[in-house]
């Protein structure tokens, strides 16, 4: 069964002074402000596309790794990822960097590796932001 998932951003002004609010509708877990500044400089306790980017981008990775795991007979303990998502103003989003750390009973961290790399390949995030370079760091603890 296919699901839907909105959020919704409200803007006021042009981009540089402008600012907005980006809520999570589906779930209704918040609303986050966003302007230009906390996208190009420093956060100063607001959000950006780039981070939202990033969240989705991790979880997504983490559960296609569990998937992957568990369906190789080695379900992890546990998984940390962090995503890291560099935009250049004037340029875009000029690449990605998913680190894992994983507690894996059983597997090797060559076979640790290899899971990451597939899941990094077949997550659906991942699959919708080919054209960006996506580089990943895995670590077995």
């Amino acid at each position: 069964m296919a699901t839907t998932r909105t959020a919704t951003t409200q803007w006021k002004g042009a981009l540089i002074d402008g600012s907005g609010t980006v809520s999570l509708d589906t779930s209704g877990v918040g609303t986050f402000e966003v302007t230009w500044a906390s996208r190009s400089q420093e956060a100063g306790g607001k959000t950006s596309p780039e981070e939202l980017i990033a969240a989705a981008h991790s979880s997504c990775f983490s559960m296609a790794l569990s998937h992957g795991l568990a369906g190789a007979g080695t379900p992890p303990e546990s998984l940390e990822t962090s995503a890291d998502v560099t935009f250049q103003p004037g340029e875009g989003i000029t690449g990605i960097v998913l680190t894992v750390k994983g507690r894996v009973p059983g597997i090797s961290a060559e076979q640790f590796a290899e899971a990451a790399e597939t899941a990094k390949a077949n997550c659906p995030v991942s699959k919708a932001l080919t054209g960006t370079l996506i580089t990943l760091n895995a670590e077995l603890l």
